[in-house]
């Protein structure tokens, strides 16, 4: 238990400093940072604040498709947008192109490991990581057009509101998937075997099981 509140903690710290490294490489965000940025400059809010009240909205819309969310999904919700305001804080803008490549390569790479550490604490998925999986299970239909309906619904809003999308965008769209099915299963807290069950290690590319959807 100590170890998953640990991991918990830190990979949602992560997760908000990743995410302000990304958005300081100037390169484009993730499509729901580029939401949070267009409503941020659309209405003089900080930038952490409205991360954190898109989830609080996100989190509603569990409520029609029946998603119980754990104390990971609350913490998700409250922490990540005052580490990644911590993170503008700190990270200056870069203004040469290698170095913001290599901020944007750096978030990335954080940002996975930050994933993998805070689902593999198996106490709920993030807000809008239950929203997909949610989607899913209510309608069958498969995640990736789930998600990507999703994602392209809230990266247009946000660039029409003004966030910034770019090359880091389709870059994120592209890697982020295969990554995160690298760090999962290396980060992921086991779970403690049944009475004549052995334990079965996480297998990335096998279907998510309804189960392990709303852990």
């Amino acid at each position: 238990m100590t170890r998953r509140i640990l991991q918990l903690l830190s990979g949602l710290f992560f997760y908000g400093l990743a995410i302000a490294m990304m958005l300081r490489a100037g390169l484009g965000a993730t499509p729901w940072d580029v939401l949070s940025q267009g409503i941020a400059l659309q209405t003089g809010l900080g930038f952490g604040l409205v991360t954190v009240l898109i989830s609080g909205v996100v989190l509603l819309l569990w409520i029609p498709i029946r998603q119980k969310p754990g104390i990971g999904t609350v913490l998700n919700a409250l922490l990540v947008g005052p580490s990644a305001d911590l993170g503008l804080l700190l990270i200056g803008s870069p203004t040469q192109l290698w170095a913001q490549i290599t901020l944007f390569a750096g978030g990335l790479a954080l940002l996975a490991i930050a994933t993998g550490l805070y689902i593999g604490a198996r106490f709920g998925p993030g807000p809008r990581d239950g929203l997909m999986t949610g989607v899913h299970n209510r309608t069958g239909w498969p995640i990736w057009v789930v998600r990507t309906g999703i994602e392209a619904t809230v990266l247009v809003i946000g660039w029409i509101l003004g966030g910034v999308v770019g090359l880091g965008t389709l870059a994120f769209a592209l890697l982020i998937g295969p990554m995160v099915g690298v760090t999962l299963p290396l980060l992921r807290v086991p779970e403690k075997p049944g009475p004549g069950e052995d334990s079965i290690p996480l297998n990335p590319h096998a279907p998510m099981a309804p189960k392990e959807a709303s852990a």
